[in-house]
């Protein structure tokens, strides 16, 4: 079975589950703290490792998560673990929060600049891409200094390119195609 398949199925059950106990919001909290703990290089370790006992890592979680997340969640990770899945946990939190945002309508976008954006900005930004798209929207800014200028915009699988760079990179293929025809 591929890694999608079983990331997908333990994420269903799970959500199924949230919301079945109108849970959804706190079970979503949950998984962004699994996937923030997924990149600590530790906790990586600690998933992948065949030396250290199932029993152990489920003592781990329950002693580091403890009361930090719901009952459910810490169920959904014992099932992993006597299931010998664990490296799937990260997977599994992030199509969690993929299928809880397609649940509430809610349409991730990320927008990239290569300086800081105004919440003003960012407010219209938001408001058009809900009004165009008939959803809610969740804006996440990235400030990444080799676009040099203008921005990125991605719309879940849709992606508007009008950086600097783009536009430096188009012209430099013409630039090159113009000369090796010349």
């Amino acid at each position: 079975m591929n890694e999608s398949k079983i990331s997908v199925r333990y994420s269903r059950a799970l959500f199924l589950s949230a919301l079945e106990r109108n849970n959804i919001d706190r079970i979503y909290k949950d998984m962004i703290l699994l996937l923030e703990m997924s990149k600590i290089e530790e906790f990586k370790e600690l998933i992948s490792s065949p030396i250290i006992k199932p029993s152990r890592k489920t003592k781990i979680f329950h002693s580091t998560l403890g009361e930090k997340v719901d009952p459910l969640t810490l169920s959904l990770i014992d099932l992993v673990i006597k299931n010998g899945r664990e490296n799937y946990i990260p997977a599994i939190a992030r199509v969690f929060l993929s299928q809880t945002k397609e649940y509430k309508g809610i349409t991730e976008t990320v927008l990239t600049t290569a300086v800081t954006v105004d919440e003003g900005i960012k407010e219209q930004i938001s408001t058009f891409i809900s009004d165009a798209f008939k959803t809610k929207v969740e804006l996440k800014e990235i400030v990444d200094n080799d676009i040099i200028g203008g921005f990125v915009l991605r719309i879940e699988d849709k992606y508007i390119d009008a950086s600097i760079r783009t536009k430096l990179n188009k012209i430099k293929k013409e630039l090159l195609a113009k000369s090796l025809t010349d």
